[in-house]
């Protein structure tokens, strides 16, 4: 069998009026196992057909502790799809790097489909103590710089020795396969230098600060982010609050809001936190009208950012409105 190293391209986002984001790659975020029933098998189809119909690179498979396996539900969306690559989200103490590498050359050489990798430093202090896992914080990114550096030479066919502070490593190797895309999930600049080390694409996950006025800063950077938009801000607001309850306080604001069909509600900024920061969901929102949001993405493509992870789509049409937004805004950015 011919091995192939390279890194593939991944395919730009589908636009409504048939062209694409060339410069863009866009993942969509399968849904989470933490709230799975007997119909989670068909959620995960589904919602990984959509994404590849409109051209997403990827999916991001989310890990978390829960008895069901990332790696077991990338294979549910390979072999639902022809060409979407999984993004499985990969936390040092869950598994041995050499675990991680045979599963990604297993996947290349069964099915002759790239993944990506998530890198996860850990986060949840829950998650960690769970594992019995008590390193630092500021070690956490050290190691998961040598764990992702063992996987990275696993994969390329090296015989490993490796003495790092927290890996050795005396000889393994396997057959080279596809090397998979690697992205870090940094919340702190330990993530951003991790990122930077490994030369990797660096996803800003935290909602702490609205992520488009941020310096511009050297490497590949990506956000992860949720969008709910409609023509009119109001109707993108409707839809947001019935996805993510606000108090009732909050929903008259809404109700009373300005009125003017394009804008966001009275005293509402398009980014929008509430969901992130009440755990209904892992990421901000970007919510308001398609020019409105549009103007939030291309500030953010405007300062480097071309990887963009989106929150669980819950139905297929929230693709079309997606689509508009970056038509929008790749538009705007490319002026």
């Amino acid at each position: 069998m011919s091995t192939n190293l390279a890194v593939v391209r991944a395919r730009p986002l589908l636009l409504p009026d048939g062209k694409t984001t060339g410069g863009l790659q866009v993942f969509s975020t399968c849904p989470r196992s933490l709230t799975a029933t007997k119909d989670y098998v068909r959620q995960v189809a589904d919602v990984a057909r959509w994404s590849e119909s409109i051209g997403c690179a990827g999916i991001l498979v989310c890990t978390d502790n829960t008895p069901v396996d990332p790696w077991l539900v990338s294979q549910i969306v390979i072999q639902n799809t022809e060409s979407l690559c999984p993004a499985v989200a990969v936390q040092p103490a869950d598994m041995h790097p050499y675990s991680v590498a045979k599963m990604v050359s297993s996947l290349a050489l069964l099915h002759g489909r790239r993944v990506y990798l998530n890198m996860v430093a850990g986060e949840s202090p829950s998650e960690l103590a769970a594992l019995s896992d008590s390193i630092p914080y500021g070690n956490r990114y050290r190691r998961l710089v040598e764990y992702t550096e063992i996987v990275q030479r696993l994969i390329d066919g090296d015989a490993v020795t490796f003495e790092g502070a927290f890996y050795t490593a005396h000889g393994p190797r396997m057959a080279p396969e596809l090397r998979p895309g690697i992205l870090v999930s940094e919340f702190s600049e330990c993530g951003r230098e991790a990122a930077l080390q490994l030369g990797a694409i660096a996803i800003e996950s935290s909602g702490s600060r609205q992520r488009s006025e941020a310096p511009a800063k050297s490497g590949a950077c990506g956000l992860r982010i949720g969008i709910v938009a409609r023509p009119s801000g109001p109707d993108a607001w409707t839809v947001a609050f019935e996805r993510f309850p606000e108090d009732r306080t909050a929903k008259l604001t809404h109700k009373n809001g300005s009125g003017s069909g394009n804008e966001s509600p009275a005293g509402r900024d398009t980014y929008w936190l509430h969901p992130f920061e009440n755990y209904q969901t892992n990421c901000p929102y970007l919510v308001g009208s398609y020019a409105s949001v549009a103007e939030g993405l291309a500030r953010y493509i405007g300062r480097g950012y071309r990887t963009f992870i989106l929150d669980i789509p819950p139905v297929q049409e929230e693709f079309a409105h997606i689509g508009r937004v970056f038509q929008i805004a790749w538009r705007r950015a490319c002026l």
